[in-house]
């Protein structure tokens, strides 16, 4: 055992020195000298400057400020299309539309009635009828009522406009124009060959206004079944509405559309509350002066104020223009001082307390929408315009609104609200 333990040793110390000596020879090897030519070196890439709002090079070699006004403009032209493409669509099927918004107004003024029905224990569609009833014999017994007294009174409005136009002729040729009667009879004669001429186109408008009547009884049907099914089932319609939209879109667009709807009704009563107080103070002017149609004009003011400014203009024109023929310069004046007051105390007192700042509109935005409405669809345009911006704004403030985190160590229980 000592002769092989002898060996064994032996065998070790030589594996153990040709161990060493490769490791020896291996770290006196000479590193392999560099190239003396840079041409067999090989090339440092090229540097990238891609800007950080660039996906590729080519752009970056584009200004910043041109690509930003190039992405602006491609995406006002998409939304430009599709804008012609909704009013397109909207022009087509305009006898479907403007009752549908009409039913909306209607529905957003008569909602707090049929909720005070509610809370009485009826069920929804009894307080919804009972509500529309209320709300078609109101408006049929002021229509009654108006054009009652306007046949009433049209015979002696025409007796007052003859004697105006008397008036005028006689001032004309005493007045500081010293017409003659050949001048002041050709004037007349003008204007009578200018009706003869007109007559055709006259009746022909009256014509087409005949034709017109069904698609009017049909828009009238079609108010009341709206608004009708709008305040039973609105609640449900705007879920139907959200569900067809992705999950994560779901909350932000069911409180846009809330927020947006509470906007509609306060302007909605606001409006009308506005409108009361302005037909109210205007028809007391006119019967403390005993003007003509004093009520009939009331109503007119009341119906005008729903379109902001323009419509108060123009009705308080009208009653201006009904003291002229019927009473003369001096009560016309003080109908004008009259309408002039109320609509000041409406600018600047009623409007800022009840409107508040829920619906509070710029009048620059006002005015260009009332324009553009009439521009589209005439009077319905100029009536739905203004909801329609305040609805808009409020939405898209509600929709651009950002959400709050919920932090990583916050508890979620099921079933909890959705945060604010």
């Amino acid at each position: 055992m000592n002769r092989f333990q002898r060996v064994r040793d032996n065998l070790k110390k030589a594996y153990d020195a040709g161990r060493d000596s490769v490791r020896t020879a291996r770290d006196e090897t000479p590193a392999p000298e560099p190239y003396d030519n840079d041409e067999f070196l090989p090339p440092a890439p090229d540097p990238e400057f891609v800007h950080r709002s660039t996906a590729s090079k080519d752009d970056a070699e584009v200004p910043h400020s041109l690509r930003i006004a190039a992405a602006w403009s491609w995406r006002l032209i998409v939304v430009g299309v599709i804008g012609w493409v909704v009013l397109r669509v909207i022009g087509t099927v305009s006898i479907v539309v403007v009752p549908l918004a009409i039913a909306l107004l209607l529905s957003a003024l008569f909602g707090p009635a049929v909720g005070w029905l509610l809370r009485l224990r009826l069920p929804r569609s009894l307080a919804t009828f009972l509500v529309m009833v209320c709300g078609i014999a109101a408006v049929a017994g002021t229509l009654t009522l108006v054009v009652n007294q306007f046949i009433d009174g049209v015979p002696k409005l025409t007796e007052n406009a003859s004697a105006g136009v008397r008036q005028i002729q006689e001032w004309a040729r005493t007045g500081p124009l010293h017409l003659s009667d050949d001048q002041v009879d050709q004037a007349i004669d003008a204007g009578q060959e200018w009706i003869n001429s007109n007559t055709s186109s006259l009746t022909s408008t009256g014509i087409a206004t005949v034709a017109t009547i069904a698609e009017l009884v049909t828009g009238l049907l079609l108010v009341i079944f709206a608004t009708f099914f709008f305040l039973r089932d609105g609640r449900k319609i705007w879920r139907f509405v959200v569900r067809l939209f992705p999950v994560n879109a779901r909350w932000s667009l069911a409180d846009a559309g809330d927020a947006s709807w509470a906007t509609l009704g306060s302007y909605v009563r606001a409006t009308v509350l506005v409108a009361f107080i302005d037909a109210l103070g205007i028809g007391l002017a006119l019967t403390i002066l005993n003007v003509e149609f004093a009520f009939p004009l009331a109503a007119l003011v009341f119906l005008g104020a729903f379109i902001p400014i323009v419509g108060a203009s123009v009705s308080g024109a009208v009653a201006v223009l009904v003291a002229l023929v019927d009473e003369g310069w001096v009560v016309a004046l003080i109908t004008l001082g009259a309408v002039v007051l109320v609509q000041q105390m409406e600018g600047h007192v009623l409007q800022p307390l009840i409107m508040g700042r829920a619906v509070a509109i710029h009048p620059l935005a006002v005015i260009i929408g009332i324009a553009c409405g009439v521009v589209l669809a005439g009077i319905i345009g100029a009536l739905v315009a203004v909801p329609l911006i305040a609805v808009l704004n409020t939405g898209i403030r509600r929709l651009s609104r950002r959400r709050p985190e919920v932090p990583p160590d916050a508890v979620v229980v099921t079933g909890a609200a959705p945060p604010p």
